[in-house]
């Protein structure tokens, strides 16, 4: 069965429009088209464009969304629907804590009552990225590194709370100066945003020149670290490809 482009809009909740971009990015072309032009759909489609929306109902932007897709287009349907239905399920249980949380303020609040730190935020996500984390770097790496963060010191957690901006605040003088990123100050500066994202997990040359290009292509991150400055996430990027040439292992 094929199914219109008018057809498949109305029952997935997007819009025409939408799908026609989808078509025109490569994301999703349809399975074939008439001859007046109009996009047809197949059982194949459908389910892509079910994939589409969860990642990008996690908030994953249309490249990263292709990413993953064409890393997943190495598994099989069911196993790539398994992974989505396993975040869903977590997903559910987290908003079920989240209800819970709320229920129990409320009563608190209405007897007088005080609630310790930990009620008050039970159930709360701790970190926006990592549904996206986790569809695009699997389970296991992301649950390794929250194995990593139950066995931090207080100095551990101190680092990794202030760590990114203490390294955002000391390259922004000398790009502004114009010391080279070869600069031993640079690298230096580089050697402690090193130390701090092995608090999380140890990448590697590739790994670590992957994350420095990440953080130019991605707006969240790029916004987060140059506030508007984006030479200066340029000028991080550049600084930490020689880092990871210089000083890091395959």
């Amino acid at each position: 069965m094929a199914w219109s482009i008018a057809e498949v809009a109305k029952e997935a909740g997007v819009t025409s429009r939408t799908l026609r971009h989808y078509d025109a990015i490569g994301l999703l072309p349809p399975a074939w088209t008439a001859d007046n032009g109009r996009r047809f759909y197949e059982q194949e489609q459908l389910l892509r464009l079910q994939r589409i929306l969860l990642l990008r109902d996690l908030g994953l932007g249309l490249d990263a969304v292709a990413e993953v897709l064409d890393r997943q287009g190495r598994d099989s349907t069911v196993d790539v629907l398994e992974r989505h239905r396993d975040w869903l399920v977590r997903e559910r249980g987290r908003l079920d804590r989240l209800i819970r949380t709320v229920e129990s303020t409320i009563e608190n609040v209405q007897e007088g009552r005080e609630m310790s730190p930990r009620k008050v935020f039970e159930g709360f996500e701790t970190n926006p990225y990592e549904a996206e984390a986790r569809e695009r770097w699997g389970d296991a790496a992301i649950d390794a590194a929250d194995e990593r963060m139950q066995g931090w010191s207080a100095d551990d957690a101190e680092k990794a709370r202030t760590g990114y901006d203490r390294v955002h605040r000391s390259l922004a003088p000398l790009k502004a100066a114009g010391v080279p990123v070869t600069d031993e100050r640079v690298q230096e500066t580089v050697r402690f945003h090193y130390e701090v994202t092995c608090l999380f997990w140890t990448p590697n040359r590739a790994a670590y020149r992957g994350l420095a290009q990440l953080y130019v292509d991605d707006e969240r991150f790029r916004a987060n670290i140059g506030g508007g400055d984006d030479a200066l996430v340029e000028y991080l990027r550049d600084a930490m490809f020689v880092y990871a040439d210089r000083r890091l292992g395959e």
